[in-house]
């Protein structure tokens, strides 16, 4: 048997050693290609599951916002939301009846009553002016029962006074007693009883009475005049119904400019050239049916007062429609046999 030459083995070992090395030096780079292939596949399907965990994440975040953020809501949703809805009607009424006041001098409000009243009388009266008072209970103004017999028929009178500027002294301690004692004051707690602030007085008197009695009149009556009090009852009896009414002893005159004199008006520049005062009823005796005396009380705050109160009550009655009655009669200085005031 022959035998193969030892250069031929040894030439086919060695090209095998060749080959199977080749081999190894090419599967390397492929296993680290594919490594990183791999770890780069992993690392791309985790952002992947990464994104789409945030964007559930997200997507939640966004519903809850969306479900909790206000939505476009209406007036009516609104004032439901606060609670409003009553308030709201209440204020569109209160406009409105302020609305009908001012046009027409009309406000159905003041006290409820079963029985409406023909007249609410306010004497003015002071804190010095006790004598006085004592003087018209025995006179013409009655007291105790027969007061309250005449508030039976219809009339309420009350003597008017404010509070001392300050409160609480023995001024306002001695007009407390009193009116314990006799139960005829109506007295103003917002007024302050002064000289100067006279004007203003009027304003709370017609405020007060309104809200404590519902009466077809209210009269304001100086503290210097005595009345006939059946004569005015009568003449009240036959202005029942009339709305608007502005009655008394109307006149006019000239606005006094030269200060220090009497019935000197500071504002005397606001009656024009000719310095007249316009219609009014003197201040001795005023009577307003029920719509004007509540068209002062809900306006009492910005109606406008001059240095007396006739005349600040005739600005008054200037812009409303109101229908001026010049009675004769209330005339208290005149000689008729038939008025119904005299001066004290």
């Amino acid at each position: 048997m022959e035998t193969l030459p030892t250069t031929t083995v040894s030439s086919c070992k060695s090209e095998r050693r060749v080959r199977s090395s080749k081999y190894q030096n090419t599967s390397k780079p492929s296993v680290i290609m594919a490594f990183f292939s791999c770890v780069a596949w992993l690392y791309v399907a985790g952002r992947l599951w990464q994104d789409s965990e945030n964007r559930v994440i997200l997507n939640n975040m966004l519903k809850k916002n969306y479900d909790q953020k206000p939505k476009v809501l209406t007036v009516d949703d609104k004032l439901m939301v606060l609670g409003c809805k009553d308030l709201e009607r209440k204020i569109v009424e209160t406009e409105m009846e302020l609305t009908l006041a001012k046009s027409q001098g009309y406000l159905k409000s003041g006290p409820s009553s079963g029985k409406s009243l023909l007249a609410v009388i306010g004497v003015y009266t002071g804190f010095g002016s006790h004598l006085r008072r004592n003087s018209f209970r025995g006179s013409w103004m009655p007291q105790g029962d027969a007061l309250k017999k005449l508030e039976e028929r219809g009339v309420v009178i009350r003597f008017v006074v404010g509070r001392s500027p300050n409160r609480g002294d023995s001024l306002d301690r001695k007009i407390d007693e009193e009116d314990r004692a006799r139960k005829d004051f109506l007295i103003l707690e917002n007024h302050e009883e002064a000289q100067e602030e006279l004007p203003k007085k009027v304003k709370f008197f017609f405020s007060a009475a309104v809200q404590n009695w519902d009466a077809e009149f209210y009269i304001k009556v100086d503290d210097n005049i005595d009345l006939d009090l059946e004569g005015l009852i009568g003449l009240l009896e036959s202005r029942r119904g009339q709305d608007a009414s502005y009655i008394g002893c109307m006149k006019s005159g000239e606005v006094v400019a030269q200060e220090g004199g009497q019935w000197y008006e500071p504002e005397w520049w606001k009656f024009g050239d000719e310095k007249s005062y316009f219609r009014h009823a003197a201040g001795s005796l005023i009577i307003l049916s029920k719509n004007l005396a509540q068209y002062i009380n809900i306006n009492s705050g910005s109606l406008k007062t001059y240095a007396f109160d006739d005349t600040s009550i005739g600005s008054w009655m200037i812009g409303v429609q109101a229908t001026y009655i010049d009675d004769n009669r209330l005339c208290c200085s005149s000689i008729r046999q038939d008025k119904v005031c005299s001066v004290a």
